[in-house]
């Protein structure tokens, strides 16, 4: 993304990195605190919250990442806020990202868990493909341990936006999801 796309996407404003990002060695209390604020934002939403998952690096096991709780929450239409935004502003989590021209993602910050969560449309494709690449960082240990030298790698150069951070990754991701059947 250039820094336009970045400030645009952003609703209250991008807060700069300038610096290295910050990746640590895996957590199993990752899933504990994916658990508890799953079953927080159900009894928030109950049937509007058609799925949640726990995705991202914190979600594959012996592979380190930022130490910030990936999360997928399903609605019928990200894009219809009213049904889902306010009970979750009202909860604490805070809209941060609105990219309406892809998939109409939508991402909060978490209350008192760092967290990003990251809402897409049922249906969407990007859903599948942040699934099908956990489950094959999952289960294939060679391109998990490439994935984790290259964040490594990049982690250690110095970012103006984490987002920049994430958007070196693209390379080495699509080889991956090329190779697990996703392009």
């Amino acid at each position: 993304m250039t820094e336009q796309e970045i400030h645009a996407a952003h609703v209250d404003g991008v807060i700069p990195l300038d610096g290295q990002v910050l990746i640590v060695d895996y957590d199993p209390a990752w899933v504990d605190a994916f658990e508890r604020e799953a079953r927080r934002i159900r009894m928030l939403l109950a049937e509007r919250a058609m799925r949640i998952e726990h995705v991202g690096s914190t979600a594959v096991p012996g592979l380190p990442a930022k130490p910030i709780v990936d999360m997928l929450l399903v609605v019928n239409d990200s894009s219809d806020e009213p049904p889902y935004v306010p009970a979750l502003e009202a909860a604490g989590y805070r809209l941060r990202v609105r990219e309406p021209d892809w998939y109409a993602h939508r991402m909060f910050k978490g209350t008192d868990t760092d967290i990003n969560l990251h809402t897409f449309s049922a249906g969407c494709r990007e859903i599948d493909r942040m699934l099908g690449f956990r489950d094959w960082l999952r289960a294939n240990p060679s391109d998990r341990d490439l994935y984790a030298r290259i964040k490594l790698d990049l982690a250690r150069r110095q970012w103006r936006y984490v987002q920049s951070y994430a958007d070196a990754k693209d390379a080495v991701i699509g080889d991956i999801m090329t190779r697990a059947g996703f392009q």
